[in-house]
């Protein structure tokens, strides 16, 4: 029997990077993934393959309508080949995940391929799919299971129609008419890679307005772009039925009203959230405790109430993001380690993929209403800015909220083009607590979509964006 310092169970963005923080810092650490590919939800049927496709339908969708407009001529017509867009998605799949195996190695991390569970506090027992099962032994065990797609109970996934953002992104052909139930971050982007690829795309949503943990003007904002661009809505709606009927899936749904509202497609997409993954951990034979909505409960150095085992991601509390696992990684390490390790989990930036892209940090409007903290708020137009009509991008804004006695920046949300790569100016900038003045008399290169951060700072400091 092989024993360890550490093992951690699951390879995902959080599970991988404790791997390698762990052998960092000189434990003798081993990792447990139960398939074939290292990665885990992100890598294999999530962040990375998403986001290969928004590329390359992005791409496609620019030849069809916006190339023109730049002089360039396409006299041949566009043709579409989703195979070969699909092999792209699963070669970039492939590169990153062998990138993990390779980062092992070099790490010096013993890999073990097979299900991971407890014989108890010590010891894991590792069963692969064949082969015989096998046990090692760790001093201290990592759990970074992650997540799995959520549904409602009325509705049976078949993964041929009726399907998940797994089967959705290696489809073989582009749906004549995508149904979406849940107008979160999943729903929203992979509705707007097949909107763009020809499908017709309705979103369903239960809520008022479309990603609804972010603040509302980036909602508003969003809904009204997708609209511009083909999507449809259908906001505030219960689902109360998905059926297959022949080629057809059929949709029920009260509206606010209380009106039934069918809905006909091809394809439906449920993307209604993710869930906790813990099955077959046997988490009871330790007696590790979990919430009733499946999360395993952790103190504030991310350890369970069984001393030796900690856990990570997306199996417990907190924003389920591949960011977030892998700080908690490099954290659970360095505990190990007995180093005083920082997460600030309320500068953990938030982000949606679409076109513009939509990113946050901090609080919402609504949160700092809710707290009866006064602010001030700062806000600019993408469409002002020169190089947002150079390349033209000018949907969107930049919004910073400030205290309104001291300054210091405590939120800020954007929509626009390259918006996931500015929000980290405001991370750092809020991680030492700036003022909005402090963004605003930093210089920023022209032209640059970043000048409409510090204008919406110009804007909350004083009320003078010079741009507008």
């Amino acid at each position: 029997m092989k024993t360890y310092d550490v093992a951690v169970i699951g390879s995902g963005p959080g599970g991988y990077v404790a791997a390698i923080r762990c052998a960092q810092l000189g434990m003798k650490t081993a990792i447990i993934e139960k398939y074939s590919t290292m990665g885990g939800t992100c890598l294999n049927v999530g962040c990375i393959p998403s986001k290969a496709l928004l590329d390359s339908s992005h791409h496609y969708e620019d030849t069809l309508n916006h190339l023109e407009e730049h002089g360039i001529e396409v006299p041949k017509g566009v043709k579409l080949n989703i195979k070969k867009m699909m092999e792209r998605k699963g070669s970039v799949v492939e590169q990153t995940t062998k990138g993990i195996e390779f980062l092992m190695g070099k790490n010096k991390v013993d890999t073990y391929q097979g299900l991971g569970s407890f014989e108890d506090q010590t010891h894991l027992k590792i069963t692969p799919e064949k082969g015989d099962a096998q046990i090692i032994e760790a001093k201290k065990i990592i759990i970074a299971t992650g997540s799995k797609p959520s549904s409602l109970p009325f509705i049976k996934i078949d993964k041929k129609s009726i399907i998940t953002s797994t089967e959705l992104l290696s489809l073989n052909k582009v749906p004549e008419h995508l149904l979406v139930i849940g107008g979160g971050v999943i729903g929203l982007e992979l509705g707007q890679v097949y909107k763009r690829l020809g499908a017709q795309v309705t979103v369903i949503e239960y809520m008022d307005r479309i990603i609804p943990t972010m603040d509302a003007d980036q909602s508003k904002e969003l809904r009204k772009v997708l609209k511009k661009q083909g999507v449809e809505f259908a906001l505030s709606h219960k689902v109360k039925s998905v059926e297959k009927k022949g080629k057809e899936v059929i949709v029920k749904a009260d509206d606010k009203k209380g009106k039934e509202i069918e809905f006909k497609g091809d394809y439906c997409l449920v993307s209604v959230g993710r869930r906790p993954y813990t099955e077959g951990l046997n988490l009871d034979k330790v007696g590790v405790n979990v919430t009733e909505r499946g999360q395993i409960e952790v103190n504030d150095k991310l350890q369970t109430n069984i001393e030796n085992i900690y856990a990570i991601g997306d199996v417990i509390k907190g924003a389920m993001l591949a960011h977030k696992a892998s700080e908690e990684g490099v954290f659970v390490a360095e505990v190990m380690a007995g180093q005083k390790p920082h997460i600030n989990y309320n500068l953990i930036p938030g982000v949606v993929y679409t076109w513009p892209e939509v990113a946050s940090v901090g609080k919402t409007e609504a949160q700092l209403k809710e707290e009866k903290i006064e602010f001030k708020t700062g806000k600019f137009p993408m469409r002002a800015l020169g190089r947002s009509r150079a390349s033209g991008d000018i949907d969107g804004f930049v919004k910073i909220l400030a205290d309104k006695k001291t300054d210091e920046i405590l939120g800020a949300h954007m929509v626009g083009a390259r918006a996931a790569d500015m929000i980290a100016e405001l991370v750092v900038a809020m991680e030492y607590r700036a003022s909005a003045e402090d963004i605003a008399i930093i210089s920023h290169a022209h032209p640059t979509y970043t000048e409409a951060i510090k204008e919406a700072a110009l804007d909350a400091t004083e009320g003078r964006p010079i741009h507008v």
